[in-house]
């Protein structure tokens, strides 16, 4: 699940992204028993309302999808429409535009070609501050 905005996500990030979530939402509404200490849960359960704020993520998944010609089942978002916003730092996002770089050049060269030049944006939930790489991450500082 990306910090990023969903529009550098290629069409296979994007599909996996969607679909990560959707198992992260089952866990936050305790509809399934796997996948329940995956870190990135973390910042989703520690907000007031856990549901809403998977929801507004989704929701803007969802979006990109749209903008991009896909059919994502907006009826599988449980909770849409709540005005939601969580901070991400700008260490953790920075982290994530190196990572999303690293994928994107092996499987996705045009997509990697296209963000090159391009300063990471957020995923429309998120609001940036300053800091390092969240405690939850796991991916290391390389």
């Amino acid at each position: 699940m990306w910090s990023l905005h969903p529009r550098y996500l290629d069409r296979q990030g994007l599909l996996a992204c969607w679909r990560e979530s959707l198992l992260a939402q089952a866990v936050l509404v305790g509809a399934t028993k796997g996948y329940q200490h995956h870190p990135q849960l973390d910042r989703f359960r520690e907000q007031p309302d856990p549901m809403a704020a998977i929801g507004a993520y989704l929701a803007g998944l969802r979006d990109e999808a749209t903008a991009r010609g896909y059919r994502f089942d907006a009826g599988r978002i449980l909770r849409q429409g709540e005005p939601v916003r969580l901070t991400v730092t700008d260490g953790q996002l920075a982290l994530e535009w190196r990572h999303l770089g690293a994928k994107l050049a092996a499987r996705s060269p045009k997509d990697a070609e296209r963000w090159s030049t391009a300063a990471p944006a957020p995923h429309p939930l998120f609001v940036v501050i300053p800091g390092p790489v969240a405690s939850w991450e796991r991916a290391g500082e390389g």
